[in-house]
């Protein structure tokens, strides 16, 4: 089985994830220290939401660091096996509901997230050649956000997803490489783009 590199702190630190195979671009480690360095003050008790999860392990680096629970959607279904699996590796299973299904369907119904959330951070993280579902995400996911919530998209960067989507708007970038990681607030939340994470 593929290798998507390890839990880097918190409860569950040193613990290996599995992917589900070569195909996946796991979170590069240098991507996860800074995306969750911005994320930490977030993280305490909060409700995490993986989109397009992959192996989920950004929701459980969440999980790991604080957050109280976490829900992955992911559309294949070997993944959310995988997913499941690194859930138990790490002693998370307990805060952890993979849910399979298509992301975009799920944000939209009337279950699902309604049901699930409201979310205090989303991670949004589509295959890079569906620019599309990036950006119908975006569209969908604000609505689901606590006020003062956070969305963080990863994209290539050439492909910056657009300012502004539904209730949400950018407040930074970073950029790593070919990876870009965009941070968004809900526009009707509480907090500027200087509480966003800057550090």
């Amino acid at each position: 089985m593929a290798d998507a590199g390890r839990v880097i702190a918190g409860l569950a630190k040193g613990v290996r994830l599995a992917a589900p195979g070569p195909g996946t671009r796991p979170l590069a480690d240098r991507v996860k220290q800074t995306l969750f360095a911005v994320l930490e003050p977030e993280l305490e008790a909060a409700v995490v939401l993986d989109l397009f999860a992959g192996s989920g392990a950004g929701g459980i680096e969440a999980l790991s660091r604080g957050a109280a629970r976490a829900v992955f959607v992911e559309q294949d279904g070997g993944a959310a096996r995988v997913i499941a699996e690194n859930l138990r590796r790490a002693g998370l299973t307990a805060q952890g509901e993979v849910v399979r299904g298509d992301a975009i369907a799920w944000l939209g119904a009337a279950t699902g997230a309604v049901a699930a959330g409201p979310f205090d951070v989303v991670l949004v993280d589509p295959p890079y050649a569906d620019t599309d579902a990036l950006a119908h995400a975006l569209e969908l996911v604000g609505v689901h956000l606590t006020p003062g919530g956070v969305v963080v998209a990863k994209h290539f960067w050439r492909d910056a997803p657009p300012m502004r989507a539904g209730l949400l708007a950018s407040v930074r970038e970073r950029r790593f490489g070919e990876t870009s990681l965009t941070f968004y607030r809900r526009r009707d939340g509480c907090r500027d783009s200087e509480e966003a994470g800057e550090s």
